[in-house]
């Protein structure tokens, strides 16, 4: 017979905060009570409860201001915009990064489609295509699909409108915040479509990012194929 599972308190703690910002007590940019005033809540020592945050501020679930007090992280702050994008120029100067839709349109989820999301076969996905632009040169190509039934009234109209991320128009407009995300790359050559947009020679060499990301509870409700050209920019990933 398997032994029951032991949780630490500090990690039932944070289980309960995560599920209180999943059913909205507190929304995005929002303070969220005093350690003292959360321990008195809970039964717990305080210190119980700064373990919980410290841990969800390592997530990025929580935002520490100091004496301000902690926050629900938001992708409306300016330090979140791209958060997942790890692509950086050669010369390590910064770029001046745009995001430029080009198509948003409801489709029937394919088999792969499907097994990434948690849907059937067939069900409504809205499939959006852009460019990122750097310094106003193409260098990422996405196919982003998204859970349709989340984003309902999301039009190209929208998505073009204001300096706002991908992931802050989901939040603020839609109720969606992204919290984390698992991606997976190869090498392969650009297919004609891919190479017209990224204005590459056909069979160039490119990255390609596969990212599903997920919402409260580890619901997947994105994935993208983002296809990144790498002449004048590398791929970073900070481990540890």
């Amino acid at each position: 017979m398997p032994s029951p599972t032991f949780s630490p308190l500090y990690r039932q703690i944070k289980d309960f905060l995560i599920r209180s910002l999943e059913v909205g007590e507190w929304g995005p940019g929002d303070a969220i009570p005093s350690e003292g005033e959360l321990a008195t809540r809970f039964s717990v020592s305080q210190g119980t409860v700064r373990k919980a945050i410290d841990e969800m501020a390592a997530e990025n679930l929580l935002v520490r201001r100091q004496g301000k007090g902690t926050f629900v992280a938001t992708h409306d702050d300016p330090r979140s915009f791209y958060r997942f994008l790890r692509l950086v120029s050669d010369d390590g100067t910064v770029t001046h990064t745009v995001s430029d839709p080009f198509s948003c349109e409801l489709q029937s989820a394919t088999p792969e489609v499907a097994s990434v999301l948690g849907l059937q076969v067939g069900d409504r996905v809205l499939c959006v295509e852009r460019l990122l632009r750097f310094n106003g040169e193409p260098v990422v190509f996405d196919q982003i699909y998204l859970v349709a039934d989340l984003f309902a009234g999301l039009s190209l109209e929208k998505l073009r409108g204001g300096e706002r991320s991908l992931y802050s128009l989901f939040e603020s407009d839609f109720g969606v915040r992204m919290i984390n995300a698992e991606e997976h790359l190869r090498a392969v050559a650009a297919d004609p479509y891919s190479a017209g947009l990224l204005g590459v020679p056909e069979g160039s060499p490119l990255l390609l990012v596969e990212r599903t990301a997920y919402t409260y509870g580890n619901k997947p409700v994105e994935w993208r194929r983002g296809l990144y050209c790498t002449r004048q920019h590398y791929y970073r990933n900070d481990l540890g």
